[in-house]
């Protein structure tokens, strides 16, 4: 028991991470806006991914082979990802990029909990509740609904909107995955039928360009986004989905807004907003209550 509490912790800190890992990747995915069309730039991320990912495993020794069972939930959770990517991206790149990003993290563990709800028939506990309530006054908070209604309604954010649903029900199938060989493997095999979707739709004479760009920001940012954010990052957070749940491990995406705040000050200098700071400090309120566990269950 004890083994597992020490197991817990370390999980949390590391899916903790991984969340401002994610909040350091807005500003860097809108800087590649700027090179790239979607699908392309999907493409771009999803090569370095499994590349990265694929030596990874071979030098930590990890398991490659997953069951044939799993064969399905893979192509599945690879489809949904495809779709995830491409929707996330044109959001940033026609939506309202604060507004949208904001609107997904409220979003993802809603859906995730409402989903759970339907597939599971198990309704959130009192903390839980309480924690998504947060969660909805951190985001209202974040977005400015006082002033800023409209924004949120803009044309390019149905992307956002679609992303988060997306990614909902996607977290179902990789919270499975460890049920069908290594979390890490399962993840490799995912990302690769996300590629394989992806690149039908790629445009390959662009793709020769993008190969001859000399402009350091751009490859410094790709790479991050592909190796740091998904590689380990992404790949850390489908591992906490089958060790915390999908319900569980989506609360901490309300972390996501306070971190890209933060990295957009120290990177491209934006002021940090008192409305910023109460709302991410609302989502982190949030994510302590959602995972506290009831009193009943630390006697």
């Amino acid at each position: 028991m004890k083994d597992r509490q020490v197991s817990e912790k370390l999980m949390i800190i590391a899916i903790v991470a991984s969340m401002f890992l994610w909040g350091l990747s807005w500003p860097s995915a809108k800087v590649l806006t700027h090179y790239s069309s979607a699908i392309n730039f999907v493409v771009y991320r999803y090569i370095i991914v499994v590349v990265s990912l694929f030596l990874l495993l071979v030098c930590s020794g990890g398991k490659l082979r997953i069951s044939k069972n799993g064969a399905p939930i893979v192509v599945l959770a690879g489809i949904l990802l495809c779709g995830y990517s491409y929707l996330f991206f044109m959001g940033l790149k026609n939506g309202s990029p604060g507004a949208g990003g904001v609107l997904v993290t409220i979003l993802n563990p809603i859906m995730a909990y409402t989903l759970g709800v339907i597939i599971d028939r198990k309704l959130p506990g009192r903390n839980e509740a309480v924690g998504l309530g947060l969660g909805i006054l951190a985001g209202s908070i974040l977005l400015q609904l006082w002033s800023a209604t409209s924004s949120i309604f803009d044309s390019g954010n149905i992307y956002f909107l679609l992303a988060a649903t997306t990614w909902a029900v996607m977290s179902k199938f990789t919270s499975k995955g460890a049920q069908y060989g290594s979390s890490a493997g399962f993840s490799l095999w995912q990302y690769v039928t996300t590629l394989l979707c992806l690149l039908p739709m790629t445009d390959f004479h662009e793709m020769r360009l993008a190969l001859g760009i000399k402009d350091t920001v751009f490859w410094f940012n790709l790479f991050f986004s592909s190796a740091i954010v998904t590689t380990l990052a992404t790949t850390m957070y489908f591992y906490a989905t089958t060790w915390l749940g999908a319900e569980k491990a989506s609360s901490f995406i309300f972390l996501v807004p306070m971190a890209a705040a933060v990295s957009s000050w120290l990177l491209l200098s934006e002021r940090i907003l008192p409305h910023t700071i109460i709302g991410g400090a609302l989502g982190m309120a949030a994510v302590y209550m959602i995972n506290k566990k009831p009193r009943s269950a630390m006697r």
